[in-house]
């Protein structure tokens, strides 16, 4: 699969080794990102809604800049929200401050569960290398 490589930042490969997923898959101009939470390093889910979306959108960042890219080179993300109405504005106030115009293509979905118990947002999300 040539053309195709993982990326991701150096604190999270034996996380990656043990999931067996990568962070960030870079194929031709796009990288694929895996879905993150805002689970702190230790593992532990912080309880504050805002603190769990800065950490998710930090993790996405974190991944980004192991490849030399930063936020603003996201072009689309797609978020699992678990009680999205309650959470909508705490949510939105944080990734207004961390991204900025062109704003990426947003899908916003409320789920019944994520995979790490007490997350309230897992974010997926898909950058471009490329940038006018």
């Amino acid at each position: 699969m040539s053309g195709i490589r993982a990326i991701g930042p150096q604190g999270s490969r034996a996380d990656q080794a043990r999931l067996k997923l990568s962070a960030g898959i870079v194929s031709g101009d796009n990288i694929f990102l895996t879905g993150m939470t805002g689970s702190l390093p230790d593992g532990s889910m912080p309880t504050d809604p805002a603190e769990q979306f800065r950490n998710a959108f930090g993790k996405i960042a974190s991944v980004l800049e192991s490849d030399g890219l930063d936020l603003s080179y996201l072009v689309e993300i797609t978020t699992y929200h678990i009680d999205l109405e309650k959470h909508f504005e705490a949510f939105d106030e944080v990734r207004l401050s961390l991204l900025t115009e062109p704003y990426p293509a947003w899908t916003a979905v409320e789920v019944a569960g994520l995979r790490r118990a007490g997350a309230l947002v897992e974010i997926r999300a898909i950058a471009s290398t490329a940038k006018d």
